[in-house]
């Protein structure tokens, strides 16, 4: 490839005349921005295991109460960004969340997308829109752009959850801000409760407005029943995996980020192609080991690690007799939206 032009072989004259009048020559960065057959990638393949996060966070709960947190949230940052950007990668904000019981995180509604994976504890919900979504392990609740949405917990133990937000993608366009607001009116009828069983959705006589966000929260129980099924009915299936999806269009739940589950059969080994979005895992049930490059990652319940894009990945399930769970997420349908969705094989990565 071509060598380019270096800064500092321009005259030190004509470099000042530039920075007067805001300007910057193209030529010697031009590398840095437009590099060679794939990207500068900065997100590196890092993992936050949930036995050592686990008791800071609660240690964060005795040092730090709700009213002086509103969110009381241990960031999982990514390195190749720097620990004060607070993202996992590019694209994707991570945090996990304490609840005590008798707290209440008060609502709030932000520009970001947000979607809440349940780790662990009962008696816990989120009121989003009006909507009252209890929270079990492994649950996944939305909460949407615009979207007024509250915690409450009635339980007796710990709830923590995971959070996966578009933040950094929403702050680098300037567009990232809150609103404050008031304890929420619980809807008993919530919308939602219409989208509960598959293949039936509401198709009334006369013309409706169909709703942005029809389907809030989606049953681990309910997910985890379909895994099992597609595996059982479909054993030749190369990969067993559903997407959460928005039950009124067909499309990904949400706009930006793209979420789906995941179940390896008792000794199963998936090798995934390199793809051009980096991807969260975050692990269910069971233990599963995940390879990128000279990477190895093995998750136990609750943990999550983050691979960056344009890296084939091998996922493999420890266990010889039993299944493992992972829930994923990525940026597929913002890159899809954009046109830079792409899949390579191993020859092209």
């Amino acid at each position: 490839m071509q060598e380019l032009g270096r800064l500092e072989d321009l005259p030190e004259d004509y470099r000042a005349a530039l920075t007067a009048q805001n300007l910057v020559p193209l030529w010697p960065s031009l590398r840095a921005v437009l590099p060679p057959f794939k990207p500068a990638i900065k997100t590196q393949p890092t993992c936050w295991p949930y036995q050592d996060l686990r008791p800071l966070l609660l240690q964060a709960g005795e040092l730090t109460p709700m009213e002086k947190a509103e969110r009381r949230v241990l960031v999982l940052a990514n390195p190749g960004h720097g620990l004060e950007k607070m993202q996992a990668s590019s694209t994707m904000y991570l945090g996990m969340q304490l609840l005590l019981p008798g707290e209440w995180a008060p609502a709030h509604r932000h520009t970001p997308n947000a979607v809440r994976m349940i780790v662990e504890g009962e008696g816990a919900y989120t009121t989003v829109d009006g909507e009252k979504c209890l929270m079990s392990r492994g649950d996944l609740i939305l909460t949407p752009t615009g979207l007024w949405h509250e915690h409450g917990h009635d339980g007796e133990q710990p709830v923590v959850w995971l959070d996966v937000l578009d933040l950094p993608i929403v702050y680098f366009m300037e567009a990232s801000y809150v609103t404050e607001g008031k304890a929420q009116t619980v809807n008993s009828d919530a919308a939602g409760m219409a989208y509960q069983r598959g293949g039936v959705v509401p198709a009334p006589v006369f013309a409706r407005t169909p709703m942005a966000f029809p389907m809030l929260r989606y049953p681990w129980v309910d997910v985890r029943a379909a895994l099992e099924t597609l595996a059982r009915t479909q054993p030749e299936i190369e990969a067993v995996q559903v997407a959460y999806i928005n039950p009124e269009t067909g499309g990904d739940a949400q706009k930006i980020l793209g979420f789906s589950a995941l179940m390896l059969r008792p000794g199963e080994t998936l090798n995934l192609p390199a793809r051009s979005t980096a991807m969260v895992f975050h692990q269910i049930e069971g233990s599963a080991s995940i390879t990128a490059d000279a990477s190895r990652f093995t998750l136990a319940e609750a943990d999550t690690c983050c691979i960056p894009g344009y890296t084939p990945i091998t996922l493999a399930n420890q266990s010889a007799t039993q299944p493992a769970f992972v829930f994923i997420a990525d940026d597929a349908p913002l890159q899809k939206k954009l046109g830079l969705y792409e899949v390579r094989d191993a020859r092209n990565v």
